[in-house]
């Protein structure tokens, strides 16, 4: 397994960048809710139902503590919690929600842990491999590309 990534060339002419190669990765699909509770249900003793009454209800209390300014911690998986996107005011008696705050979004963080030698891991990030998509359209001039599935493994 590895998560794949196809190159692609900055061609902003206004950028520092220009012309430079990049990898994007690449969804290959989605996996839905229905798919998580079939495979976890094949891998435990819990029926399909019973997860997915328990994931449903997890996002109706974790968006009603989120809207509750509380950050939302899920041990071994990451924390939750809401961040605003704001227009600087040139006071803070000018600051007011209409005026200044222009969204709100969700931030996630993953769980992160130090290990021995003070490296920080995080937990969706640990041991991921990255390889490139096989059907690249790009020609890179090399001995060629990881076989999918192998891939070389980053830092988390």
């Amino acid at each position: 397994m590895a998560v794949l990534y196809r190159l692609y060339q900055n061609n902003n002419s206004e950028s520092n960048h220009y012309k430079k190669w990049y990898g994007r990765a690449v969804a290959l699909g989605t996996v839905t809710t229905d798919d998580l509770a079939a495979e976890i249900e094949a891998n435990c003793t819990v029926k399909r139902a019973d997860i997915l009454a328990v994931l449903s209800e997890l996002v109706v209390v974790m968006k009603k503590e989120l809207q509750s300014s509380k950050r939302v911690k899920l041990d071994r998986f990451g924390a939750f919690k809401i961040g605003l996107s704001t227009m600087g005011s040139d006071s803070a008696g000018d600051f007011s929600v209409k005026q200044n705050v222009k969204g709100v979004h969700v931030i996630f963080q993953p769980e992160l842990r130090i290990d021995a030698t003070g490296r920080r891991i995080r937990s969706f990030l640990d041991g991921c491999r990255v390889a490139e998509l096989p059907a690249n359209a790009v020609e890179k001039g090399g001995t060629g590309t990881d076989e999918p599935g192998s891939g070389t493994e980053v830092g988390a």
